[in-house]
């Protein structure tokens, strides 16, 4: 057995891909069109994780898409989760339960999707302003 990917339907794939792409920092690996089943797959991987792949689902009629925690999070090990937590706040991403202790951090896709971020390793030394922020929101 093997894993394959993860699909995550999404309502707006431009926003999705800005997401997941320009912001996170995942990878396009490859994208099909279905215009008889009037949808369009994403696939997208870490740089060197191609194996670990989530599926950008997104259905051209419009759909009502709700909550997100039902489906729980994707998880991601990071090289320097305080670099990127910042890099993410500075493009406008909410920290919804900032790194404080060095190791775990969540944030949240357009659509909803709970995103956890992991230091890989070693956690980080305890550092602000990460310590003494609070969680914003629901992660």
């Amino acid at each position: 057995m093997k894993y394959l990917h993860t699909m995550v339907r999404v309502s707006d794939l431009d926003a999705s891909i800005d997401f997941y792409c320009n912001k996170l920092g995942l990878v396009e690996l490859r994208r099909r069109e279905n215009k008889a089943g009037r949808f369009t797959l994403v696939f997208l991987a870490a740089p060197g994780d191609e194996d670990a792949q989530v599926e950008l689902t997104y259905n051209w009629d419009p759909e009502i898409l709700s909550g997100g925690r039902n489906f729980g999070h994707l998880a991601y090990a990071v090289d320097d989760l305080y670099g990127l937590c910042q890099r993410l706040r500075s493009q406008g991403v909410t920290i919804n339960r900032p790194p404080r202790d060095g190791h775990m951090a969540f944030i949240r896709s357009p659509d909803g999707i709970s995103i956890e971020l992991l230091q890989k390793g070693e956690a980080l030394p305890v550092e602000e302003p990460w310590a003494s922020m609070p969680n914003e929101g629901t992660w």
